[in-house]
């Protein structure tokens, strides 16, 4: 296995437990997750509690990326293509999430940050095996 396929296995698996503990503690508390008020954090957010976030959180980012990991320990052909789209969607729940709280939080820039380099690294794993795959 080479590099860049370990490394987006690491981040894969670190996100998706990041993103499982996140989500849970969101929908077994959706009012205050973690100590944080969501009357006050939601006021400009279609939702009044977590309870929807910590779901999306949960089964599409935790499980996502736990499934991303799967495609390379199982060496699937289109491992970069779920890799970039799970970086993709990293990179925009952060966003969003950025957006309806109206803030951002050092977690915030570090997870951005770490789903730039998961779709950084499935970029060029796509290019290296397009380089491969040409008969010359």
């Amino acid at each position: 296995m080479k590099t860049a396929e370990k490394i987006s296995i690491g981040l894969h698996i670190f996100i998706g437990a990041g993103a499982l503990a996140g989500g849970m503690a969101a929908i077994l508390n959706p009012f205050n997750p973690m100590g944080l008020d969501a009357a006050q954090a939601l006021k400009s957010a279609p939702f009044k509690t977590f309870l929807v976030p910590g779901i999306f959180l949960f089964s599409f980012l935790g499980l996502g990326n736990l499934f991303a990991a799967l495609a390379f320990f199982k060496n699937w052909k289109l491992k970069p293509w779920i890799s970039g789209f799970f970086a993709a969607a990293l990179v925009i729940w952060i966003a969003v999430q950025c957006f309806m709280l109206q803030g951002i939080a050092v977690l915030h820039v570090i997870f951005f940050l770490l789903g730039c380099v998961q779709g950084i690294l499935a970029l060029f794993m796509l290019v290296r095996d397009y380089l491969q795959s040409r008969p010359y």
